[in-house]
């Protein structure tokens, strides 16, 4: 789940586009191989088998350069994933453990790309980002799946929003733990069981954020407010895909829904409340 290297382009390829993808896969196997420090523009430049002012004039300074490197590792991780998620609806996949499978996934990326991941992770660098875009959209696409077996316990966007920030936290836990250990200078057998630690704590941090957005799989429906939040929520998530309403229908629907879906939140509260 490494992909940080961009393709050469083919010989007829844009030449001008050629030489920004070169530069840009420079970038990217120096930040692989030995972190942020090392992508300096000579170095890039020598990779690359460019000059200096070449990389100033495409992308206008080290931060420019990043930039460019972390929305082509974003666009093929994404890419990447919304591919998973053709895969796993075609083939019947669970829902949920397709779900828990993206969690994996991601954790994964971001352990073995850890200057990648935290430059990726910065809100400024990930506004408007087309691939960030990409990304998110494939996670909704799961969360949408599980909701149409009645398994989403909060609205499809609270979801989205619970699981990202989840899974980002967990990676940035994760890599600061490992800078710590890196410099008390762990080996052998501490170093697994340093693994192991980081394993658990990616298993635990899925197991609060499941609890908050996914329906057990043996719990029984509390009542007719449980009952309905759930069909209202299945039915919001597919909503879009019904072609027989107008967008205007689609969008008083959903509104609708999300009503009804806050209001037996709010019916559980005050009931929990009063107990």
């Amino acid at each position: 789940m490494s992909s940080t290297s961009a393709s050469v382009p083919a010989p007829d390829a844009d030449p001008r586009r050629n030489v920004r993808e070169r530069i840009v896969a420079a970038a990217a196997e120096l930040l692989h191989e030995d972190g942020a420090d090392a992508v300096t523009t000579r170095a890039v430049a020598g990779r690359a088998g460019v000059q200096a002012p070449t990389i100033y004039r495409l992308f206008g300074d080290k931060d420019g350069l990043l930039d460019a490197v972390a929305e082509h590792a974003m666009t093929v991780f994404a890419a990447e994933k919304a591919a998973l998620v053709a895969d796993g609806a075609a083939e019947g996949t669970d829902p949920v453990a397709a779900l828990r499978s993206g969690w994996d996934a991601t954790i994964a990326f971001g352990l073995a790309n850890p200057d990648l991941f935290v430059i990726m992770s910065d809100p400024r660098r990930g506004r408007g980002s087309p691939a960030v875009a990409a990304g998110l959209r494939a996670l909704e696409e799961r969360l949408r799946r599980v909701a149409a077996v009645g398994r989403l316990l909060v609205r499809e966007a609270d979801a989205v929003r619970l699981v990202h920030a989840a899974g980002t936290g967990t990676v940035l836990a994760i890599l600061g733990e490992a800078g710590e250990a890196g410099e008390a200078g762990e080996a052998g057998e501490a170093e697994e069981a340093e693994d192991d630690r980081r394993s658990d704590l990616a298993d635990r941090a899925w197991a609060a954020v499941a609890s908050q957005v996914l329906v057990a799989e043996d719990d029984v429906p509390a009542g007719p407010d449980r009952a309905l939040r759930t069909a209202a929520l299945t039915l919001r998530a597919g909503v879009d895909g019904l072609d027989a309403l107008s967008p205007a229908e689609r969008a008083v629907l959903a509104e609708w829904l999300d009503r009804v879906v806050d209001g037996t939140d709010g019916g559980a509260d005050a009931s929990d409340g009063g107990a």
